[in-house]
């Protein structure tokens, strides 16, 4: 049921349209996916998920009715991440490109950094950040599922990161907490949590968290702003409130395919006009010119390169261009590609490529998923069957010898250690499933 006093709001913004929103909300949801680019084969093989492109994503992909690609083996292997198509437009608002330093600050699960990464296409910083800590893990896990090769995961405030780092970012993406209307046919229960005084507790909040996301924002940098809700209050009045505080920032319009053209650098996705749920999506630039930025500096030592020299021995075949580029640490026992990026705390920092031991260096989960199937040393393609075994715990024949990257129709799934026709399973406990999903 529709909140009271919620038409009443939307009379005003709808007029003659408002019968036909208000009817959209009680229709079937559409779903969604956007591919990885870092998986050659993702959409050949999740073709029969796919039911037409996303016209404002060029990754994006609607759903078939009826299927459940969030539990297929492709899913683990990374080929795509499931995301309603409206939350898709603000990433590519943003429009990352290679070498940029771009930080999502209120980022969890990770689906809009997922697609800033494909931007940066492994070059440059991309800063994801969480506040809440169990969230922030999961956030980390989804962008390692990616392969993402240069994220930097955090779980801080905004405004602490905005006093560690101040002007840092060519870009700034704020998807900010809101009274989530646009989640009231997705979610139905989001009905029941909205109240009148909900618009104006999130548009306070909201308010702070643009304050410091303006802090970071380089000079001749952009930040995008975007909600999953309808009112104005959290959209066009906060921005209009934000650049009276902020008479640095200028609004920049843009343009959706198959949503339109933004006006003050504003554009609303509406669900009874397109196929997807509501959402906001605001644009602006930071005057000024552009200036040098220092990044963080990381110890590289003999006994990083000596197990890294290891690594590469046991495990890797033809060296990616993202590790070459990377600097190689030594932090306690993990072995490190560390990407570009400004100094501080973070949960993740880069990829962990293995585990150093005495003698010894254990590939890592992230390294696999990092890589191409022929950058790794050893390669064994699994049928159905065997995936399922793999992603389950369990061990698989295997005909090879020594480190060997498991994959599945050309992507990774975890590394296994060959010994006497075995393949002992190295997929880590915590991302290992039931099979009877299957």
């Amino acid at each position: 049921m529709i909140p009271a006093g919620f038409e009443d709001r939307m009379r005003p913004l709808l007029g003659e349209e408002t019968g036909a929103f208000l009817r959209c909300l009680d229709e079937p949801v559409c779903r969604g996916l956007r591919l990885n680019p870092r998986r050659k084969h993702a959409e050949e093989a999740a073709k029969d998920y796919i039911d037409g492109q996303v016209p404002w994503c060029p990754a994006g992909r609607y759903v078939r009715e009826g299927t459940a690609p969030g539990k297929d083996i492709l899913h683990a292997a990374g080929a795509y991440y499931m995301q309603e198509p409206s939350a898709m437009a603000p990433a590519e608002v943003m429009d990352a490109r290679p070498g940029e330093w771009i930080l999502d600050l209120c980022a969890a699960p990770g689906g809009k950094s997922g697609r800033l990464a494909d931007g940066l296409a492994s070059r440059g910083a991309l800063v994801s950040n969480e506040i809440e800590p169990s969230r922030a893990k999961i956030l980390a896990s989804n962008l390692e599922r990616l392969g993402v090769v240069n994220a930097i995961v955090t779980c801080a405030s905004p405004q602490a990161l905005a006093e560690a780092w101040g002007e840092t970012f060519d870009g700034v993406l704020v998807d900010a907490p809101c009274s989530g209307e646009g989640m009231f046919r997705r979610v139905p229960e989001a009905r029941d949590e909205w109240d009148e005084g909900s618009p104006a507790g999130c548009a306070a909040r909201q308010a702070k968290i643009l304050d410091s996301a303006a802090e970071m924002v380089a000079p001749g940098g952009r930040m995008v702003y975007s909600t999953c809700t309808f009112n104005r209050q959290e959209n066009e009045d906060n921005i209009e409130a934000f650049l009276d505080r902020h008479p640095e920032f200028v609004p920049a319009e843009f343009r959706l395919e198959g949503v339109g053209e933004s006006k003050g650098g504003c554009l609303r996705l509406w669900p009874h006009r397109l196929r997807g749920e509501g959402h906001f999506v605001a644009k602006l630039i930071k005057g000024g010119e552009p200036r040098l930025r220092k990044s963080g500096m990381w110890k590289t030592d003999k006994a990083a390169m000596a197990a890294f020299e290891t690594l590469k021995k046991e495990a890797l075949g033809m060296a990616p261009r993202w590790l070459s580029e990377a600097q190689i640490s030594l932090i306690g026992d993990k072995l490190v590609a560390l990407p570009e990026g400004p100094a501080g705390k973070a949960l993740v920092r880069g990829v962990v490529l293995g585990r150093v031991g005495r003698g010894y260096v254990n590939p890592e989960h992230a390294l696999a998923m990092a890589l191409m199937p022929e950058e790794a040393a050893s390669v064994q393609e699994v049928d159905e069957d065997g995936a399922w075994a793999l992603l389950s715990g369990r061990t698989i024949d295997c005909p090879g010898r020594g480190w060997t990257l498991a994959v599945y129709k050309g992507m990774p799934l975890c590394w296994g250690k060959c010994v006497d026709g075995v393949m002992k399973n190295h997929l880590p406990k915590g991302l290992r499933v039931d099979e009877g999903r299957r």
